[in-house]
Formats: structure tokens, C-alpha cells, sequence
């Protein structure tokens, strides 16, 4: 739901206060109606970049989506998906086998990337998460740090042999042949929190959890 929400109106420059009732609740504050008007007036900004997203299908259409979280790639059929990986233009990963790939913000690093065993990131790190999902080779490869700056192209190899599926946000393209995720430098969500509960220190907090 806040994942929607800021996608609805975070590009209106409206800040977003959201509030718990479910289970994660990550980007949220603890639920209370106790003195609301003033936690929203007290309430500090954090500044959230989505992800943007081009992939571009096997009949040769393109589609244009946003991920605050993450933007994942994953096969579509019992076959492992064979991607290769370019960062900036230059082939760093000739080819990823694999159940699935993405590149994770800052952000969204504690979700899928976290499941995925990626690491988490704080938020003012400037830095993106591309983290492999059930690699089977090159199997000692865990994933790497990015700049935040990067471009990063996920090339599909027998994109009609072993079908895959690209994910940013609320947008699937099925049977991709090519992907690039790059940082948005246009687009930035404004999520409010309490003063008692700063999400940099969640981060923090989330890599001593056991």
C-alpha cells in the first residue's frame, strides 16, 4: 500500500505519512491516532529515488516502469534463465544462470534483495544492490555493490527458449530480451517519519536483528 501510494502521489511532491496495520511495514510508522496533527508537524522528511526501468520484449516493444524497492528479473518456465550483465556499457557478467537477478535501492534492500540474501544498505550510501537470485553458475558469485549512477543492462539469452519476466513496481513485461535499470534523477518520494523512529536507523537496526 505505501509502495503505491508514493508512486500515486510522491511524483505530486506530496509527502507520505504512513502508519502500520500489517505486518512489515518498513517505509511506515508505528499505528497511533494519539496527537496525529502534531507527529505530522514534527515529522521528519526522507527523500526516497525510485528506480526506472526499460525492458524491451522479444517482438521488440518497449515498456517504461518505476521500482522504489527493486527491479527483478526471474525466469518464466522450469528452464534456468542465461542473462548477461553490463554495468555502464561494459560487460561485467558474460552469463548468469540463474532463477532471477535484480538491482535493489537503498531502500528497498531489506525487502526481496534481503530474502535473496543481499545486503542491506543505509540510505545515504549512494549505493545499488545487484544481487542474484539461486545462482547456479557462476555459482561463487554472491552479487555486487554499485554506485548509485550506474546503468545497468540485464541481456536475456534465448529469450524465447527460456522466457523471462521483468518486475519494476506495479509493471511485469513478460519474455524479455533486454532490460536497463538506472537510478531516476527526476523523480524523488517524500516519505514522513517520527522524530522517535528515523528510517536510517531501522537500516541500522535491521543488521543486528537475529
Amino acid at each position: 500500500l505505501i509502495l503505491h501510494t508514493l508512486e500515486t502521489f510522491g511524483n505530486k511532491n506530496i509527502p507520505v505519512y504512513g502508519m502500520n496495520r500489517g505486518t512489515v511495514g518498513f517505509l511506515m510508522n508505528k499505528y497511533s491516532k494519539t496527537a496525529l496533527l502534531k507527529k505530522l508537524n514534527n515529522a521528519e522528511i526522507t527523500e526516497i529515488s525510485p528506480l526506472v526501468m526499460k525492458a524491451t520484449n522479444i517482438d521488440g516493444k518497449t515498456f517504461t516502469g518505476i521500482a522504489i524497492n527493486e527491479v527483478s528479473l526471474l525466469r518464466q518456465s522450469r528452464m534456468t534463465a542465461k542473462i548477461a550483465i553490463n554495468v555502464n556499457e561494459k560487460e561485467r557478467l558474460d552469463e548468469l544462470v540463474c532463477d532471477g537477478v535484480m538491482v535493489a535501492t537503498p531502500a528497498g534492500s531489506t525487502a526481496y534483495n534481503l530474502s535473496a540474501n543481499g545486503p542491506i544498505i543505509p540510505l545515504n550510501s549512494d549505493l545499488l544492490s545487484l544481487t542474484s537470485i539461486c545462482a547456479f553458475r557462476p555459482r561463487r558469485w554472491r552479487g555486487a555493490l554499485l554506485p548509485q549512477n550506474s546503468s545497468v543492462d540485464f541481456i536475456v539469452k534465448e529469450p524465447k527458449n527460456r522466457g523471462v519476466s521483468a518486475t519494476a513496481g506495479n509493471l511485469e513485461v513478460r519474455n524479455v530480451s533486454k532490460v536497463n535499470i538506472k537510478i531516476s534523477k527526476e523523480l524523488s518520494f517524500k516519505v514522513l517519519f517520527n522524530p522517535d523512529s528515523k528510517l536510517e536507523d531501522k537500516y541500522i537496526n535491521e543488521q543486528f536483528a537475529y
